[in-house]
């Protein structure tokens, strides 16, 4: 492990953590914040996350593929995350397990939201890391559609 196993960001948007929350626990809205351009939708329809929770992404990064998730923490409101596994069997022994987490603190005017990208359960993190900064520009970009859609400048 390395001090580039977890990668971070944060941004202050002034709307309440719930309404945060509930746009990051509805993974069928996540093509509509994803920051890298690579989330194409869910498969199997919309659900309310919680602890546990078990949901597909279909994505796309010069060819397409998709993704399991499992929701590994979860307090409502404040924190959830999600780990994340190729579909394919043989892939998952190669790729998959990092962790993408929300942070929520409510502050005076809105919430600080963390966003962390962490790869200390990723199958091999050295193959990864080379992509930390891309990430946390995909990150960065992601709180900034959050800001957007919560404080009311994009339509749903």
């Amino acid at each position: 492990m390395t001090q580039h196993d977890v990668a971070t960001v944060e941004r202050f948007i002034a709307a309440p953590p719930d309404q945060i929350f509930n746009l990051l626990a509805d993974p069928d809205r996540h093509q509509e914040i994803d920051g890298s351009g690579t989330v194409r939708g869910t498969p199997g329809g919309s659900q309310r996350l919680a602890l546990g929770s078990k949901f597909g992404m279909s994505m796309h990064m010069g060819l397409s593929y998709s993704m399991a998730s499992t929701v590994v923490e979860f307090e409502e409101n404040r924190l959830i995350a999600w780990q994340t596994r190729p579909t394919i069997a043989p892939m998952r022994l190669l790729v998959g397990g990092r962790i993408w987490r929300y942070e929520l603190t409510p502050q005076d005017g809105g919430t600080l939201v963390r966003e962390s990208w962490d790869i200390r359960k990723e199958a091999f993190p050295f193959a990864v890391r080379p992509m930390r900064s891309k990430t946390v520009d995909s990150m960065t970009k992601t709180l900034e559609r959050i800001a957007a859609v919560v404080e009311g400048h994009v339509e749903k």
